[in-house]
């Protein structure tokens, strides 16, 4: 449009000048030459009007387009500077709340420091009490020991042959009440392997497998998640065999497939049992490298799985970190069949934190318990592949859940949520509780007594009044929280 207008000037200028030395060759009777040069003198003048015309104009617009931009300019610098103003306000305010919180920290870390040393001095005061209640009488007989006041529990109740009852009822602290108890002694394995192996042997066909349950808890709100299923064998004596005490004689003597398949039994009777009132909840059952490593046994092994599919997702199987090391072609092909069926695995007796969870989620496992002391022990930073800070993120992003065991004191707890730990599992929470056949007792529990305890418990006392071989006996639930309460966290 500018150059169409400007030719159009142009042309226009020339047309008067032109008009004009006509006008003056015809009217004013001058000569051709003196029109000819008025006329070009008047386009020059037309032409050098419209220039300084059109200068002029430009230099109006640029004038104005200058004060527009100063004017934008001199607001963008005033926004600037009131949000200056307002973000200086904004960390003024921050800083005020962050001192403040502070300070609130300290002061409620103080009373807690206060109240912990109150709580130690209690406990102290109870347990020395206590233990002069608990001393033995003079001179009693060789055969008789003395056993401490256990806090009274409803036994959790599950036989193969008869209905499930599971009861798992809080520790309530009694009056200790001494009174002579006929307690024979621990077991101790024999120099004759031979005749350990025959003791193992006669307690499997005598069906002398006792089956305890541990949970496992969410953290911080120590709601029951998942319960361990923790195998023990009774001798001809009733005397506990703990698990590390008879899994290395039984895997030689050929008899672990036996007793795997009697605790999956009975770990699958208690997760069908526990269902009936959550469906949330789930068991862990321990798997021997044995049965997972002998095709027949194995054969029985999963048909028995493959008929209780349906319970797959609440069904862990439980290996060694060692034994997940060691896999050889047959032991992975098992592994791979359970994967199949739906079934996932955990990884438990941890002794490092070098992790492979790609690998590990590649073959199934969902969940790692690694002991509360190896993840708190600052010499394993540079033993490990991963600071203990970093390893729930890491196996997170794999799907696998990490928890937390033996557990058993609260600034554990403490340690382990600045690590992000979601499960836990150990004394704090709750000890090991045998499953007993059925009782009128059992039967007449509250519905209430089936949740188990979210906060700390005795120990529960063993079966038969039997002492676990290799364990000491434990005092009542007022001296088990004098020992907590003065231990080393």
């Amino acid at each position: 449009m500018i150059r169409i207008s400007t030719i159009f000037v142009g042309i226009c200028m020339v047309l008067i000048a032109a008009s004009l030395g006509m006008v003056l060759y015809v009217v004013a009777k001058i000569s051709g030459y003196e029109a000819m040069i008025v006329g070009l003198t008047a386009l020059t003048i037309m032409i050098l009007y419209n220039a300084v015309s059109l200068r002029i104009k430009d230099r109006a617009e640029a004038s104005g387009q200058i004060s527009d931009l100063s004017r934008g300019t001199t607001d963008l610098a005033r926004q600037v500077a009131e949000y200056g103003r307002r973000l200086a306000a904004l960390e003024a305010k921050m800083n005020t709340a962050q001192t403040n919180n502070q300070e609130r920290i300290q002061g409620v870390m103080g009373e807690i420091g206060e109240l912990g040393t109150l709580m130690r001095q209690l406990a102290t005061s109870v347990a020395n009490h206590e233990d002069m209640l608990m001393a033995p009488p003079p001179a009693p007989p060789a055969h008789v020991a003395i056993a401490p006041p256990a806090p009274p529990v409803r036994p959790v109740s599950v036989m193969p042959e008869m209905p499930l009852a599971v009861t798992i009822a809080e520790d309530t602290v009694a009056p200790p009440v001494v009174a002579p108890v006929a307690v024979a002694s621990p077991i101790v394995p024999a120099q004759n392997d031979a005749q350990f192996a025959a003791t193992i042997r006669s307690a499997i066909a005598d069906n002398r497998i006792d089956i305890y349950l541990q949970p496992v808890v969410t953290l911080p709100q120590r709601k029951v998640r998942f319960y361990e299923a923790i195998s023990r064998l009774r001798d001809d004596k009733d005397q506990i065999i703990v698990a590390d005490d008879f899994i290395g004689p039984a895997e030689a003597a050929g008899l672990m497939q036996q007793i795997d398949h009697s605790v999956l039994l009975r770990s699958m009777q208690v997760l069908r049992r526990l269902m009936v009132r959550n469906k949330d909840v789930g068991v862990f059952c321990n798997v021997a490298k044995a049965t997972l490593s002998d095709p027949q046994a194995f054969a029985q092994f999963i048909d028995f799985l493959d008929a209780n599919r349906a319970l797959a997702p609440s069904f862990v199987l439980e290996f060694k970190q060692s034994t997940f090391r060691s896999l050889g072609p047959v032991e992975s092909e098992h592994l791979a069949a359970l994967a199949q069926r739906g079934y996932r695995f955990s990884i438990d007796h941890v002794t490092d934190l070098r992790i492979e969870p790609r690998e590990l989620a590649d073959r199934a496992v969902r969940y790692i318990k690694v002991p509360a002391t190896l993840m708190l022990d600052p010499n394993q930073a540079s033993l490990s592949d991963i600071h203990a800070a970093d390893l729930s993120d890491l196996l997170g992003r794999f799907g696998i859940d990490l928890i937390a065991e033996r557990i058993e004191g609260e600034r554990a707890v403490v340690d382990l949520l600045d690590f992000d730990v979601r499960f836990g599992q150990g004394f704090l929470f709750a000890a090991p509780r045998p499953l007993r056949p059925e009782t009128p007792a059992a039967n007449a529990a509250p519905a209430s007594s089936a949740k188990a305890p979210t906060g700390p418990v005795g120990a529960a006392r063993p079966a038969h009044g039997a002492v676990p071989r290799g364990e000491q006996p434990r005092a009542g639930g007022v001296a088990a929280l004098a020992r907590r309460a003065t231990g080393p966290n």
